[in-house]
């Protein structure tokens, strides 16, 4: 694991939700980051912007403040330059939905957090990358776990409108976009090309975790119980594909879909984040 030297300097993005929700944490971690290495710190108002300013970060190790959200962006928009590989990611978590950068060992609060991204390591990360190019930093499931949880579209638009309040009480009057509540599914699982659960299984549940042993991704499928609970189905490789009848998933707090196939393949040790040194 590489360490960084306090001469370092930092690219501080803070997305305009950190600033909404929680502005003293972001002042704060402004003044720690500041205090301990030269800064350059970043508004962005909007997705283009955010883009455009970490797409010009020069040699400064770019520092997100924001929710899982925003570091899922900013994770995404590196694979897709083809610069992840070489670009170490920091973050101080601020915002409501945290619970990948924890578990990914961020630290909570704005001060731990903040000396971590200036005495910490990196950690080298694997990746879930599916056939549309879009990216995985923890679990997904399938179906999505919350019952009636906000389309993708919306959740975005209101993460960025957030900072516009007469925006935001104009959408409020509209009803929140639903997914349904999930039941049973009809799903072909696949893992390296092997069929592990065909169409004539129901299942209640998939759950697919990058970063197992040897670069593999674990796979859990739990087939639908009558009576006694079944016992779930579990696999591991690195690639795995689902097809079936319309489904939607969840990944880093966010429902995709509805698709009909889905293909994830790993890659290991793509992204580096920085950690407190263990």
């Amino acid at each position: 694991m590489a360490t960084f030297a306090t001469s370092d300097q930092l690219l501080v993005i803070i997305d305009p939700a950190a600033r909404e929700t929680d502005g003293e944490s972001v002042r704060i971690a402004k003044d720690v980051l500041s205090a301990g290495a030269a800064t350059k710190v970043c508004m962005p108002d909007g997705p283009e912007e955010f883009a455009r300013v970490l797409a010009r970060r020069g040699s400064r190790r770019p520092v997100v403040v924001g929710d899982d959200g925003a570091l899922v962006r900013a994770v995404t928009l590196l694979h897709r330059q083809r610069e992840l590989a070489g670009c170490v990611l920091s973050m101080v978590p601020v915002g409501g939905t945290l619970g990948v950068a924890h578990a990914l060992g961020v630290p909570a609060g704005a001060v731990a957090a903040a000396r971590a991204v200036l005495d910490g390591v990196e950690r080298r990360r694997d990746l879930l990358v599916d056939d549309s190019d879009g990216v995985v930093l923890g679990a997904l499931r399938i179906p999505p776990v919350a019952a009636l949880a906000e389309a993708p579209e919306a959740v975005a638009a209101r993460g960025w409108l957030r900072p516009y309040q007469h925006l935001v009480r104009s959408l409020a009057a509209r009803p929140a976009p639903v997914v349904p509540r999930p039941g049973p599914a009809r799903l072909r699982i696949e893992v390296d090309g092997e069929t592990v659960v065909d169409l004539d299984q129901p299942v209640e549940g998939v759950s697919v975790t990058p970063g197992g042993r040897d670069g593999l991704a674990e796979v859990e499928v739990r087939p639908l119980s009558v009576g006694a609970e079944a016992t779930p189905v579990r696999a591991a490789g690195r690639t795995v594909t689902v097809a079936g009848a319309d489904f939607r998933y969840r990944a880093d707090g966010t429902v995709a879909g509805p698709v009909r196939r889905r293909t994830w393949r790993v890659v290991e040790g793509a992204w580096g984040l920085t950690v407190p040194p263990s």
